[in-house]
């Protein structure tokens, strides 16, 4: 990556940087997206979580306040000293407390937003609240809704469990992204594969086979069924012979994976309707089992920081495997640097750093963009859309 990914860090690479630099998003620029997202989605999202849970007149004043202080330039202040994060949120933070939220960029700041909502609902305080996802009557609502029978069923149709029909699944099953879908127009219009290395992603399978391979999970529900499924599909074929689900150690950004939720979706598979999918779900609770399938999560996966700032003790874990697999808008942003590249710089170049062949499958729901065509850019710059933001768009990219 071109530069520290310190917050405060300049916006300008080493004069010998092999790399190109860009300047960091920030949440001030008024019209912005990223604007949007604290001004629009976050009040929203605060509704909804005070609507599905009946918390008390404190948690909800402090919602109220972390809101206000959010969208209204207040200062930045860290977790209290005995929050059992704290001392890391200090070392992430540097540089920002005391500060304004507009002169954080966007990555840190709508990652503090959610790390500060699980301090305003008790999650880690001690007493009734501890330990309880605000995000959960969300995630259950949809796991048992009827898209997911439907989904479920598909598994039994012939051709549903190819390669390239799992991996498209898995691709586009990072629409059912519920903080996305809080304020997201039509989001049945036609998807645009905008950036396509699958065939490469499957050659590095191939010449890998029987190796570990790594997927790095963005939401639960619809999204991480396919995704199992698609794991499904690696361990049984062969292509791997261990396969690591990593997950976030606690709720964040609404939908995204934990544990718990992995679990949630393990059961919904194994007691689905279609034989396919019962089949899928039991093979995969024997994988757990046996160890052929690893449940694995760290705290850097709730950190507001690039992955080029992963610690020593995850790039160990990941190093090793055939290939690493993220999934998800947020994971792509923090693969390549939440920044406003120019939509054609490459992509192996900004992830040179991972320490494994990696590739992303992700629905464009946020302005970071790379690796794409000039024509391809040209095609998109033409429509007159938000491109970048409508869910409508995604990219399979791979480096070797």
């Amino acid at each position: 990556m071109p530069d520290s990914p310190v917050p405060s860090a300049p916006d300008s690479p080493a004069p010998d940087s092999p790399v190109p630099s860009a300047p960091v998003i920030r949440i001030d620029t008024p019209g912005s997206f990223a604007r949007s997202v604290f001004h629009e989605r976050h009040p929203v999202l605060l509704r909804q979580v005070l609507d599905a849970l009946p918390y008390g007149p404190q948690q909800r004043a402090d919602l109220a306040e972390l809101l206000a202080r959010s969208t209204g330039g207040g200062p930045l202040h860290p977790p209290a000293g005995d929050d059992p994060d704290a001392a890391r949120w200090q070392e992430w933070g540097a540089g920002l407390w005391g500060r304004s939220w507009d002169e954080a960029p966007f990555l840190w700041a709508e990652s503090y937003f959610y790390r500060r909502l699980l301090d305003a609902t008790g999650y880690f305080r001690p007493g009734p609240w501890q330990g309880v996802d605000p995000f959960a009557p969300f995630k259950a609502a949809e796991l048992a809704g009827p898209a997911v029978d439907g989904e479920l069923a598909a598994l039994d149709h012939p051709g549903a469990t190819r390669p390239r029909a799992l991996l498209s699944a898995a691709l586009w099953g990072n629409r059912a992204d519920l903080s996305f879908r809080l304020t997201a127009e039509d989001g049945d219009a036609a998807p645009d594969l905008v950036a396509d290395d699958s065939a490469a992603l499957w050659t590095a399978l191939e010449r890998g086979r029987g190796g570990r391979v790594g997927l790095i999970a963005d939401n639960a529900g619809r999204e991480l069924l396919p995704d199992l499924v698609l794991i499904d599909h690696l361990l049984t074929s062969g292509l791997a012979g261990h396969a690591a689900l990593y997950v976030k150690p606690h709720p964040y950004f609404v939908s995204d994976a934990t544990t718990a939720d992995t679990l949630a979706t393990l059961a919904r598979l194994r007691t689905a309707p279609g034989r396919a999918a019962a089949a899928t779900g039991e093979r995969l609770r024997r994988a757990v089992a046996d160890g052929t399938l690893t449940i694995r999560t760290h705290p850097f996966f709730c950190a507001p920081l690039p992955f080029d700032a992963m610690p020593a003790d995850l790039r160990d874990d990941l190093a090793g495997a055939t290939l690493t697999i993220l999934k998800g808008d947020l994971n792509h942003r923090r693969l390549v640097g939440d920044r406003h590249w120019p939509p054609t710089t490459p992509f192996a170049p900004l992830t040179a750093y991972f320490p494994t062949p990696v590739a992303t499958l992700r629905t464009l729901k946020s302005d970071v963009a790379v690796g794409l065509a000039p024509a391809t850019l040209a095609r998109l710059d033409a429509t007159g859309t938000r491109w970048r933001t409508d869910g409508r768009h995604a990219l399979i990219q791979f480096r070797a």
